[in-house]
């Protein structure tokens, strides 16, 4: 009498589900008129100046629109090669070169 073996079966896995990261629109302006390139730069961006260059309107105001996830961040605008706060910001903290950044929550 021949035995059989059992065949394993192996469950199939599933690929694990994504949590669905919720992100809110966050908009970012900054009144500038004589500037001529400004970007809003931070720790939601990796501190690239590049990423996220802002656009001037009629008015001389900088916008830049971006989706972020929930979380506390700090950015500076960079004007003309220049770090600056952002005025209408009242949460600043200390940064490590001696200065402050703008600080938000979304």
């Amino acid at each position: 009498m021949e035995k059989k073996a059992a065949a394993k079966k192996t469950a199939a896995k599933k690929p694990a589900a994504k949590k669905k990261v919720e992100t809110k629109r966050v908009t970012f302006s900054l009144d500038a008129p004589h500037a001529s390139r400004v970007a809003v730069v931070g720790t939601f961006n990796g501190w690239d100046n590049e990423k996220h260059e802002m656009k001037k309107d009629a008015k001389g105001v900088w916008k830049k629109t971006v989706m972020l996830a929930t979380g506390q961040y700090e950015y500076k605008f960079l004007v003309d090669r220049e770090w600056w706060l952002d005025p209408a910001c009242k949460d600043c903290v200390p940064n490590p070169f001696g200065g402050h950044n703008s600080r938000f929550a979304v």
